[in-house]
């Protein structure tokens, strides 16, 4: 029996072990004019293959590539985008550090302490005001994903006040009760779950259309 397991390993065995085939042949054909023709037959199939992916940018440019890929660079041939070089699979990626940003209460993250930095530099009072306000209530509503317990305005104005590092100080702000944003957040996940099992029941009648058609 010829096994898989037996066989050479294929470079991109996503395009299977037929053209893997081709390729190997049109690299034994002399005539070069004759193999430029060949290569561009199996480029043809390869995009037949994946005819989704026709749309990406740089389609064709991509087939070339993986050509050369599959011929182990060894396919001479004149290529209408420079095709890669080994040396760049072989060499291996650069490190990608660790995000070294603390952030001190991660319930609110990272987006929060930026803009609580932005509103404590803001000059306009009015708008400064209201941002303010929008960030005290969106700390809130997070807060409260996290802990669904009460959190008191007065918790959120301090942990602003906090964290903007004594800049901003706004001790008589009135924010969204919490009982409204657990109830809006109910009511959210009522109206996905709804969505959801009604897209459920219309599969299963356009099933059921399906058969009575068949």
């Amino acid at each position: 029996m010829d096994y898989n397991s037996n066989r050479s390993k294929l470079a991109l065995p996503e395009y299977g072990r037929n053209l893997q085939n081709m390729v190997n042949h049109i690299m034994t054909i002399e005539d070069r004019n004759e193999r430029n023709r060949a290569a561009r037959t199996i480029i043809d199939i390869m995009g037949t293959m994946y005819p989704y992916l026709r749309d990406i940018n740089d389609f064709k440019h991509k087939l070339w590539d993986h050509l050369a890929i599959m011929s182990n660079f060894q396919l001479d041939i004149d290529y209408p985008y420079a095709p890669p070089s080994p040396e760049f699979f072989n060499t291996p990626p650069k490190r990608i550090p660790y995000d070294t940003n603390k952030i001190k209460y991660r319930h609110y993250g990272k987006t929060i302490e930026t803009l609580i930095d932005k509103a404590a530099v803001y000059e306009d009072e009015k708008d400064r005001e209201l941002l303010i306000k929008l960030i005290a209530n969106h700390m809130k509503k997070s807060y409260v994903v996290w802990n669904k317990d009460s959190v008191t305005d007065e918790k959120i104005l301090a942990d602003i006040e906090e964290m903007s590092k004594g800049k901003i100080k706004c001790t008589d702000l009135t924010l969204t009760e919490t009982k409204d944003i657990l109830f809006r957040n109910q009511k959210k996940q009522n109206q996905q779950n709804n969505n959801n099992q009604g897209r459920k029941f219309q599969k299963s009648n356009d099933r059921n259309k399906s058969k009575q058609q068949g």
